[in-house]
């Protein structure tokens, strides 16, 4: 797989899991979320609450933005629905030929009335942890505690973790937190995110997100398999007349190399608060870190010629 850029810590061809060391590691497994189908009942984000145990985060207040009641992915939110209204201009009215009057003393532009009124839609999409390819919060974890499976899934283990949150910044996502949370709250300080359902993947099940929707728009299976199905997917909204349509997170040769998660949007990216142009924050570790060396050689060979120098 050719990156646009050279990491010696890159995954390669054979995946994820194999460069980390899995042997006869099975396909790799991730989601493909058509939000075209999204309907917002929020279902998966209640399964991934009570599989994962993960606490409550004002999941029952309303933020007043929209019908949204979590607002954006966090250690307590693994899932996130968002709802994001859209006036859509009215096409052209058909003129039926039909008759047609105003008040009296009045004239009005029907036509122009209605294109500047327009109508609303919504853009629903449940996003999750994207599972990069190449995973940043995975390089800069001074503990191991992030880790990747052998399903290619990049998981955050409790035990380890010592809350450092080196993570937080390095996710170009913004995915992955520290939990914050009243005493007795679960894992509180320590880096939290989806882990695609680590225990229920090895045991053969499907994650609860996906196995809890009810439309399928979250759909779980072998990543190659999922990009052909979006791939057929986007041909068919095309055909269809839907030429907004596209996908975000499908591409292996992305700044992250491909995302484990990836989606079928309606719209731009950040419309869905999405980074138009993810690129693997570690990205530029290697040339610093040479650049750093060769500066420090520089200040030691001058210091070395001072010190020789004030000998003589």
């Amino acid at each position: 797989m050719k990156l646009p850029f050279d990491l010696p810590f890159a995954a390669g061809p054979e995946g994820p899991a194999a460069d980390a060391g899995w042997q006869d590691a099975p396909d790799r497994k991730g989601f493909f979320t058509d939000t075209s189908i999204c309907i917002g009942c929020k279902a998966c984000e209640v399964a991934c609450k009570e599989w994962n145990g993960v606490p409550q985060d004002g999941i029952y207040e309303l933020l007043g933005s929209s019908y949204d009641n979590t607002g954006a992915l966090g250690a307590s939110t693994w899932r996130h629905v968002a709802f994001i209204e859209q006036r859509v201009p009215r096409s052209a009215p058909v003129d039926l030929g039909m008759p047609s009057f105003d008040r009296p003393g009045e004239k009005h532009d029907h036509q122009a009335r209605d294109q500047e009124t327009g109508d609303f839609r919504w853009l629903m999409s449940s996003d999750v942890c994207k599972h990069c390819t190449n995973a940043a919060c995975l390089d800069v974890c001074p503990t191991g505690s992030l880790f990747r499976t052998e399903f290619g899934t990049v998981v955050v283990q409790d035990d380890i973790c010592n809350g450092c949150g080196y993570c937080v910044p390095a996710c170009p996502y913004g995915v992955i937190e520290r939990r914050n949370g009243p005493e007795g709250t679960k894992n509180v300080g320590i880096a939290q995110k989806c882990t695609l359902c680590y225990d229920r993947l090895g045991a053969g099940k499907t994650p609860a997100c996906a196995q809890a929707c009810p439309t399928e728009s979250i759909q779980f299976g072998d990543v190659v398999e999922l990009r052909e199905r979006a791939a057929q997917r986007i041909r068919k909204l095309h055909e269809q007349g839907v030429t907004d349509a596209r996908l975000y997170g499908a591409d292996p040769h992305d700044g992250v190399g491909g995302a484990g998660a990836f989606f079928l949007l309606l719209d731009e990216p950040e419309v869905y608060g999405l980074p138009p142009d993810p690129v693997v924050t570690t990205r530029d570790l290697p040339a610093m870190w040479k650049r750093a060396a060769i500066a420090a050689a520089g200040l030691a060979a001058v210091a070395v010629a001072s010190f020789a120098g004030s000998r003589r």
